[in-house]
Parts: C-alpha cells; sequence; structure tokens
C-alpha cells in the first residue's frame, strides 16, 4: 500500500490496474484491502482500482474527534485530486455507501457513476433518529471492548448463517485490528448523517446492491434508495447478508463490472433533466 499526508493525516491506499479509475469505499469495521479484496483484484483487468483505508482505519491514522460525514468526504475527495483523479465510479459499502452519496452531495463532478452496496443515507436517514442513536449508543459501548469482544459484539450481524467460514475468520480478522477512535468517529458519523435530501438530486448512473439477508440495512432501506435515487437499478443477492463484498464477491463483482461497463457506455450520464 501506498501513503500521502492529507489535511495532517496519513491516508493509506492501494492503487492496481488500468483504464477508468474505479474508487472502492469501506465501512465502519475492516479497511480497503479486507472489505474490497477480491474486487480489487478482479476488476484491476479493466480499471484503475482505488482502495482507501479511510482515517481511523486500517493503516491510516485516526481522525479528530470533531470528523463527521462531510470531513470523510473533503478528505476523499483531496485524495481523489491528489492523485490525479478528475471523474470516478464512486463505490462504497455500508458506510461506504453513505461516504460515496456525500461525496457526491460535496464533490458532484467527481461522481461518473455511484454503486451502492448494503448502504444508507447514513443511519439517520435510513433508519430514523431513534434508531441511529440506539446504534451509536451500543457502537460506543463495543469501541470500550478488546479485540475479541468487539468481533464478539460486532461480526454476528454482518453475514448471513450461510456465509463461508473462511470469509468470515478471514474478516474477523480485520475487525480484532480496529482503532477504537477510528471507529468512534466512523459510528458517529454515521449516526448523525441524513442524506436522504440528496437521493433525488443524483443524476448519475446508480447501482443498488442488496443482500437479502441483511439484517443492518434490511431490504426497506435498499428499497427506499431505490426509489428515491431517479433511474437506479435494484439488485438482490439472494441468501447473502451485509458484508456482500466478502460473502459473494464473485456476485458483487459481476454486479458492478456489467453496471460500470453500461455506465462507460452512457458516458457516465444519468437521466436527462
Amino acid at each position: 500500500m501506498a501513503e500521502i499526508e492529507l489535511q495532517g493525516l496519513r491516508i493509506a491506499y492501494e492503487r492496481v490496474g488500468s483504464g477508468p479509475p474505479v474508487v472502492l469505499v469501506h465501512g465502519f469495521v475492516g479497511d480497503g484491502r479486507s472489505t474490497w479484496g477480491r474486487q480489487i483484484d478482479a476488476l484491476s483487468d479493466d480499471y484503475t482500482v482505488l482502495a482507501w483505508d479511510a482515517p481511523g482505519a486500517g493503516r491510516s491514522s485516526d481522525p479528530p474527534d470533531w470528523f463527521r460525514i462531510s470531513d470523510y468526504a473533503d478528505c476523499l475527495a483531496g485524495l481523489l485530486r491528489e492523485l490525479g483523479v478528475e471523474r470516478a465510479h464512486l463505490a462504497g459499502l455500508s458506510f461506504g455507501g453513505t461516504l460515496v452519496l456525500a461525496t457526491f452531495q460535496r464533490h458532484r463532478h467527481l461522481a461518473r457513476s455511484l454503486g451502492l452496496v448494503n448502504a444508507y443515507a447514513g443511519w439517520a436517514g435510513s433508519l430514523g433518529r431513534d434508531e441511529a442513536r440506539a446504534r451509536l449508543q451500543a457502537c460506543l459501548r463495543a469501541a470500550d471492548l478488546p479485540p475479541d469482544g468487539f468481533a464478539a459484539a460486532l461480526m454476528p450481524s454482518m453475514f448471513s448463517a450461510s456465509a463461508p467460514e473462511a470469509a468470515v475468520a478471514g474478516f474477523g480478522a480485520s475487525v480484532r485490528e480496529f482503532s477504537p477512535a477510528g471507529f468512534r468517529a466512523m459510528s458517529r458519523a454515521s449516526a448523525e448523517a441524513d442524506l436522504r435530501d440528496v437521493l433525488p438530486e443524483v443524476d448519475v448512473p446508480t447501482l443498488i446492491v442488496h443482500g437479502d439477508q441483511d439484517v443492518r440495512a434490511p431490504r426497506a432501506v435498499a428499497a427506499a434508495l431505490h426509489a428515491r435515487i431517479p433511474g437506479s437499478r435494484l439488485a438482490v443477492l439472494p441468501g447473502v447478508g451485509h458484508m456482500s463484498t466478502v460473502e459473494a464477491p464473485d456476485a458483487v463483482t459481476r454486479e458492478l463490472r456489467i453496471f460500470f461497463r453500461s455506465a462507460d457506455e452512457r458516458g457516465g450520464r444519468g437521466l436527462d433533466r
């Protein structure tokens, strides 16, 4: 992985392949490689694939306490600017989907298309304020646990009951390496974000991928994103849980590849308005 200094933070990232740029954004546990590893490797035959470790995850430094979703979006946009990426397919899982929407809101010139995988319009935006507060409190308690306890608190809701044991174990090892400060920051950013007003403004091709066994971002969340984003496409993966990129990597890669190719053929244009 490479590293860059940005806004006083050390940001680690991986960039492989050649072709149109694809940016893969992980959720609030794990990091770029543990979340998107199979997609990074598979998509790099046709695309320049960039996956970062967000501030507070992986090899990147922890953000300050005041960091919220807009700050993550500005940081991601700053990384792309430093790397010379002018326009890209932006795909995010879970919290990463929220971040992709926030990046579109604040830096929409960067978005060739949006891929929202088991994603939210922020917890407040997709689950309501009460549920967002309850999740935040549970996450803040989990952040004080030792690594094994932290993984035990988070992992049961991440996968379906039929997920491959090796995939679950591999991702669990990454979760155990979490940064408490980074996890708190991403949890607060997730809880406070309400991007519902952004959804009708999305004017680039958008794919929503949903695992039908996802208990963290249930079907109603995906359905609401689909209903509010004009011209979006919803792909449902049967028998798959929240961490679909890890549990069903080939299916997610297939959906993304077809979608990116279609968006490229359309020149990244959304609906005519």
